[in-house]
């Protein structure tokens, strides 16, 4: 009798302390496996161009890769398999910096990551059209502000050209906000009314020395809203009188015809006022809202300008002089915002555009070999 009452003490026993260590989660249950991954390279390098390399990964769970850039491909991005070879390619460097990004794997709530650096390289600028080298540019990738060793500023009143509504004042307003800047690798020039006073920036790029002839190019997004008028467009530097002497409009919008781009030259032979001026027009889908490249070939005998690589106005040389070619003296780079105008406000203005910004991703000038 005392033997079974001392198994039947010994069983209950058993029993409550089977249930007392039960309450662990699984965290000691050789049985029970946890989430886990793990990968046989934690960073990668790669040189400037485009290029892959492999990694083996281990999981023992479903897993999947998110990247943390559109420059870096995982391959496959996701498996049941618990043994795999992920393959990670990088898109050929551009920006002229080196660059970082990682690549994050998870397997239920377990987690790995790989990071992944690329060199910078001698970024090569090439002209579209063959027999051009580079000779000036600005791609707004240091500084917060415009280079002034390569920009100035205007500073005018409204009302100095085109009856145009802003005043141009040099960097800052009198309450110190800056009309231009550069952020995110972007040239900004920034049109707004502030104290009762509409302010905008004009830039004139290389304007002492200019060139003559050449392939000019910018990568631009317009600003949108009924007052504006954007230009991207090129005077002479030994200016006496207006048109005698020349003007040659690679990109001009108004934004109450929002979207439609077009390219003028201006001569005494040929000029807005009587109507005689050289122009072309095209609408552009998204000239407003995406970036897009304006450029001009100016030869002794020819000029055409390019809407993303399009032709859009042709003029050739005629051989009758300065009246109808005044194009062969160094000419330098404008970018402005104008507000209002004889163009930019012929169906008026709307200040609740304001503030509105014009963008800028590069300027470049090309010369013949």
């Amino acid at each position: 009798m005392t033997k079974k009452i001392s198994l039947i003490i010994y069983l209950l026993l058993s029993v409550f302390l089977t249930a007392c260590g039960g309450d662990n989660n699984g965290n000691d249950d050789p049985g029970v496996s946890q989430d886990a991954i793990s990968v046989s390279k934690s960073a990668l390098e790669f040189d400037v161009e485009a290029g892959e390399q492999s990694v083996t990964l281990t999981a023992n769970h479903e897993w999947s890769a998110l990247v943390s850039d559109t420059w870096v491909n995982v391959s496959p991005d996701n498996s049941t398999q618990q043994n795999a070879t992920i393959t990670i390619k990088v898109q050929r460097n551009e920006t002229g910096k080196s660059r970082e990004a990682s690549v994050t794997l998870m397997a239920g709530t377990a987690r790995a990551s790989i990071q992944v650096k690329q060199e910078a390289g001698e970024t090569t600028i090439t002209c579209p059209i063959p027999g051009y080298g580079l000779v000036w540019n600005d791609e707004f990738e240091t500084g917060s502000v415009p280079d002034l060793d390569k920009w100035s500023y205007q500073e005018a009143n409204p009302g100095w050209v085109n009856n145009e509504l802003q005043t141009y004042v040099k960097e800052k307003t009198p309450a110190g906000t800056r009309v231009a800047d550069i952020k995110d690798g972007r040239l900004r020039i920034k049109c707004f009314k502030e104290d009762g006073k509409v302010y905008s920036a004009r830039l004139y790029g290389n304007v002492r020395t200019g060139w003559t002839y050449g392939y000019i190019e910018a990568k631009i997004k317009l600003p949108k809203g009924k007052g504006t008028w954007p230009a991207f467009w090129m005077m002479p530097v030994k200016f006496t009188s207006w048109p005698d002497d020349g003007e040659m409009d690679i990109m001009e919008e108004v934004g109450t015809n929002p979207n439609y781009v077009s390219s003028s030259l201006h001569a005494l032979g040929h000029y807005h006022a009587n109507n005689t001026q050289v122009t072309k027009e095209r609408y552009l889908a998204g000239a407003e809202d995406d970036f897009h490249v304006y450029a001009m070939e100016w030869t002794p005998d020819y000029i055409q300008t390019y809407v993303d690589g399009e032709k859009l106005l042709y003029y050739a040389n005629d051989g009758s002089g300065k009246r109808n070619w005044p194009y062969n003296t160094p000419f330098y780079v404008i970018l402005n915002l104008a507000w209002g105008g004889s163009w930019g406000g012929m169906n008026g203005v709307d200040e609740g555009a304001l503030p509105c910004t014009m963008e800028v991703e590069y300027v470049r000038v090309f010369h013949k070999d």
